[in-house]
């Protein structure tokens, strides 16, 4: 990369500032924002709150020859810097500049959603890979796809990645063959302009409900629609569940930049959308439904098909209507749809075990009110005389809202409630579940706090009878626990419950 073209690009887009010395000739070969993993002849750059100088230090004597930064270090270090007046987004330009600008390579498809953004996104990846076999890259909340080796397949650690990590990545897809990309965009990654300057095929807004507020987070809820509706800004065509709250705002933001025949809605309940959805069938296991095409748009006439999707809830046909409609749009055939829907299983979502003497039990990452109610409502209504037993925490360190939220969905349909350690950060898991605790209406849930999330899920499990429904929300497969800022190992829900079984089954 060089840092003529560079400069260029930080112009247009109004970033650049100055440079602290003649610099016109430099070129790079590595790009960095970790100061333990700069390469040679590399450009470092200065972000964070906590930046601190010893590690543009460190960055130089391993290699760094210039840096990139807000501020300037000439008394600190001898190589020049880069300054700019947001390195935010000056260092999502300088990723793309430096990969080469690889999502001109590859067909985007974006979903942002308050809840529903991974289920989506593995319906969506699914159905190119059975359209397109091998060329349907994935990144998500749990798994990143960005090849066909097992190497290329590997943990996701942030909803949406730096910048810099998001490019990196999309160059390794686009290298290893990758037309299509799927991808969540959380609302993060436009409060802290991860996706600066990346525009999208297709984007689908999924839902919204409060999330995500807090001192770490977003200020508050206006903030928080805004960062998601600028999904809506940066596509060049917009799904948009009619259903969602505040969709006439979500809706004006689309019309801004893509054109009406750029936008599809759909509903389950409305025929004023271009497509509705018909609940066929929906069982704790699975769910067949039809598509109504209420569009004029003759594209979408094909879309007039049964579908069945092989993850219970009714909720999630809602998330594959999103899928079908994005891959349409890439050109996928509804035989593609139907058989990738019908193919698909989500790590940690809605994953069922059905036990010999204590139920069925479901593990879902449920991880505030709106996907906690819609699960635990699709459960009420389907078994409206089973008793169900919940078990759930709540963060620490963000998301306070959501602790009474939990308590709103417990109150409204279980009959038993574990409160339990959900990545707990800096803040006392026992604290937690009390707070929670105090917005719940002991009249209708008996609630038992048991900090310790192995113990607790043993205890519920051990509870159930054969005609209880367990709920084990929030962690869904994920290895680990947030504890004072460290991951620190956790089996996942799913081996837990397995342990529980198999040492309950020799007991008995």
């Amino acid at each position: 990369m060089n840092l003529s073209e560079l400069i260029v690009l930080l112009q247009e887009h109004h970033l650049f500032v100055r440079t602290t010395s003649s610099a016109q000739n430099l070129s790079f070969d590595s790009l960095e924002y970790d100061s333990r993993k700069i390469g040679q002849n590399g450009l470092f750059i200065c972000k964070g709150k906590t930046f601190s100088v010893d590690y543009l230090k460190q960055a130089v004597t391993q290699g760094a020859t210039a840096y990139l930064s807000e501020t300037d270090y000439s008394h600190d270090v001898d190589v020049p810097g880069i300054i700019v007046n947001d390195v935010r987004k000056a260092m999502s330009l300088t990723a793309q500049l430096f990969f080469k600008f690889p999502q001109n390579e590859m067909f985007l498809i974006a979903y942002t959603g308050t809840k529903g953004k991974t289920t989506s996104t593995y319906f969506t990846r699914n159905i190119l890979e059975h359209a397109f076999p091998k060329q349907a890259a994935m990144f998500s909340t749990i798994d990143r796809i960005v090849g066909n080796a097992p190497e290329d397949e590997f943990k996701a650690h942030l909803t949406t990645a730096e910048s810099l990590d998001l490019f990196h990545e999309m160059r390794e897809a686009a290298d290893n063959g990758q037309k299509y990309l799927v991808l969540e965009v959380a609302s993060q990654a436009y409060l802290l302009d991860r996706v600066y300057g990346l525009r999208f095929n297709v984007g689908i807004f999924l839902d919204i409900t409060p999330d995500h507020i807090g001192i770490n987070e977003h200020p508050n809820f206006a903030n928080y629609l805004f960062c998601k509706q600028q999904l809506m800004l940066n596509s060049d065509y917009c799904i948009i569940n009619a259903d969602t709250d505040h969709f006439p705002e979500v809706l004006s933001a689309a019309k801004v930049s893509s054109a009406p025949d750029h936008i599809f809605t759909y509903s389950q309940t409305s025929h004023d959308a271009d497509v509705t959805i018909v609940n066929d069938e929906a069982s704790l296991t699975d769910s067949t439904f039809s598509l109504t095409v209420n569009s004029e748009n003759a594209e979408l006439a094909s879309l007039g098909a049964q579908f069945h999707v092989s993850v219970p809830g009714d909720f999630n046909q809602s998330n594959a209507t999103a899928a079908i409609l994005a891959t349409h749009i890439a050109q996928a055939q509804v035989a593609d749809m139907q058989y990738g829907l019908s193919h698909t299983t989500v790590p940690g979502r809605m994953e069922f075990i059905k036990t010999q003497n204590h139920g069925t039990i479901y593990i879902d990452y449920a991880h505030d009110w709106g996907s906690m109610n819609a699960l635990m409502h699709f459960l009420r209504t389907q078994f409206p005389d089973q008793r169900i037993i919940a078990l759930l925490g709540s963060t620490g360190d963000k998301g306070e809202d959501r602790r009474e939220g939990f308590a709103r969905a417990l109150n409204d349909y279980a009959d038993i409630a574990f409160l339990t350690a959900d990545d707990p950060g800096h803040e006392d898991p026992v604290a937690i579940a009390k707070e929670i605790d105090s917005h719940i209406d002991h009249d209708k849930v008996t609630t038992h706090i048991i900090p310790k999330r192995e113990d607790a899920i043993h205890e519920a499990i051990s509870m159930a009878t054969n005609t209880d429904l367990v709920v084990l929300a929030g962690k869904g497969e994920d290895a680990y626990q947030k504890i004072n800022g460290v991951d620190t190992p956790y089996a996942s829900d799913p081996v837990v419950a397995r342990n529980v079984l198999g040492t309950l089954a020799n007991e008995a």
